[in-house]
This record gives C-alpha cells, sequence and structure tokens, in this order.
C-alpha cells in the first residue's frame, strides 16, 4: 500500500474571497426565486375574475336595460375620475414617505385626502348599488348581491399581492 499523503489544512478565505461567494451565492438565490416565480401558477385569489355583462348575466328585460346604461355611464365617469384623483395623491403619499426626509404633516395630508376621496368613492358605488336594486326584480338582486359577495371575498388588495410570498 502507499502511504497516504498528508491532507493540507484549509486556508481561511480572504475578505474578498468571502466576499464574491457570498455574493455568487446571493445572486444564484435571486435567480431560483425568479425562475421559480415564473413557473408558480397564479393562485385563484389572486388571478384576474372573469368579466362580465351584468345585463346579460341578471338577464335584464329590454327596459332594464335601458335604464341601466343610462344610470351606468354617468356613474362610470364619476368613478374614473374619483379612482384618478386618489392615484394622484397615492403617488404623492408615496414620494412623501420615501423622500430624504419624510414630513409627516404632508403625508398626513395627503392620508387624509385619500380617504376623503374613497370615502366619496364609496358613496358614489352605494348610491348606484341601489339605484341598481330599484330597478331589479328579487330574483335579479338575490344574484346581484351573491356575485358581489362572492368577488369581494375572493380580492385582494394590490399591497397584499405585492408583500406575499
Amino acid at each position: 500500500m502507499k502511504p497516504m499523503k498528508p491532507i493540507k489544512p484549509i486556508k481561511p478565505l480572504s475578505f474578498w474571497q468571502w466576499l464574491l461567494a457570498v455574493s455568487l451565492a446571493l445572486n444564484m438565490g435571486i435567480g431560483v426565486a425568479l425562475v421559480r416565480h415564473q413557473w408558480q401558477p397564479v393562485p385563484a385569489a389572486t388571478a384576474a375574475l372573469p368579466v362580465l355583462n351584468l345585463p346579460d348575466y341578471l338577464d335584464l328585460s329590454g327596459a332594464q336595460r335601458q335604464r341601466w346604461q343610462q344610470l351606468e355611464s354617468p356613474f362610470l365617469q364619476d368613478l374614473s375620475a374619483n379612482w384618478g384623483q386618489i392615484r394622484q395623491h397615492r403617488e404623492a403619499l408615496v414620494r412623501h414617505i420615501f423622500a430624504a426626509t419624510p414630513d409627516r404633516s404632508a403625508i398626513d395630508a395627503e392620508q387624509a385626502r385619500i380617504a376623503a376621496l374613497q370615502d366619496a368613492q364609496q358613496q358614489l358605488v352605494i348610491a348606484q348599488l341601489l339605484s341598481e336594486r330599484a330597478l331589479l326584480n328579487d330574483g335579479q338582486r338575490a344574484q346581484l348581491m351573491a356575485l358581489l359577495l362572492q368577488r369581494y371575498a375572493q380580492e385582494a388588495t394590490q399591497e397584499e399581492q405585492l408583500h406575499r410570498d
């Protein structure tokens, strides 16, 4: 038998070798996470909900459809304008939060404005639903209520979706 060669002791890594190893491990981890994320199916709760044509879904009569369209057009315009204002104030809020020196009074003012706009939006939605309710029959009301409750139970905010995983 041949005599075994002595095992050389492992030299400790230099700072730069250690830093390179950590960097490579981190990059590999991020790469694996990105690949895994791309291959994962979207959970049902965050998948896009199918778009429904409510007049068809509720089987509205001709007269109901005409009234529905009269109610829907101004509601959608108001809602869109409201969302636009909320979006602007949310952007301003985020910019204030992540400013070099956050100004708490500016943050609070943006938050208060967003809350007021959200309250106005909720009032728009309530008024619209009450108007829709008035033109529906009992069966159609039950259908619409079930649909709304189902959708609300499945919704996740964009912030919730961002912070998952």
